[in-house]
């Protein structure tokens, strides 16, 4: 495991995430940008203190859950995500190609399009994902039923 790289790596992601970016506040007493430490713990469900740990180069070797769960949390490409398992000292999983998947970026704009009718299909047709102002609404009869 490369502790330093590791950090370092962890520290670069999380600074360049904004709180907007993953559905958080931003709030007022922000000193600098990015994501605090405590934010990126509970995105990814663990304990800030152990969260630090790691980007203190001071922890214990993280399991595969946890990188997994840091991944999710930091909206890692598939690529990325390798990269960190690689960090860790682990082999990345297995890359699974789906039609049902969107790419965090995919996700970021149609989180951005919140006002606008957009919607994201397979290529069988089917909807993954739309924003609200996409979602019909039921036809209204003129006539009392």
């Amino acid at each position: 495991m490369d502790r330093a790289h590791l950090a370092g790596f962890l520290r670069a992601r999380r600074e360049a995430l904004q709180p907007e970016d993953v559905g958080l506040p931003r709030g007022s007493r922000r000193r600098s940008g990015g994501l605090r430490r405590e934010e990126v713990a509970a995105l990814a469900g663990m304990s800030a203190d152990y969260y630090s740990r790691m980007e203190q180069q001071r922890g214990p070797v993280p399991s595969e859950q946890i990188l997994g769960a840091l991944a999710r949390g930091l909206h890692l490409s598939l690529s990325e995500r390798d990269h960190l398992f690689a960090l860790a000292g682990h082999r990345a999983p297995r890359r699974v190609l789906r039609d049902d998947h969107l790419s965090p970026t995919m996700m970021r704009i149609v989180d951005r399009l919140a006002d606008t009718p957009a919607l994201v299909m397979s290529r069988f047709g089917e909807t993954l994902v739309q924003t609200r102002p996409a979602v019909a609404e039921p036809a209204r009869s003129s006539r009392p039923c």
